[in-house]
């Protein structure tokens, strides 16, 4: 079974954060910028690593070019 999470994200910042601001929600900071896909990539990775979860069981449902995103884990 997925959930579904809302991720707010701060690409090309100065140190990664993961912040829990509710249960379906979460605050996420990376130092990759907001180009070619590499902050959304390390997104999912942080994610991941945070559920305990492989990055194939994480992925990106809404919000691909924006910094509001919505992620299917699980």
């Amino acid at each position: 079974m997925s959930m579904h999470i809302k991720v707010r994200v701060r690409a090309n910042a100065k140190r990664e954060e993961l912040e829990v601001v509710s249960e379906t929600s979460l605050k996420v900071s990376v130092r990759e910028k907001a180009q070619d896909n590499a902050a959304n990539c390390r997104v999912v990775e942080l994610i991941a690593a945070y559920f305990k979860l492989p990055k194939a069981r994480v992925r990106i449902v809404r919000g691909h070019r924006s910094p509001s995103k919505v992620l299917s884990v699980g």
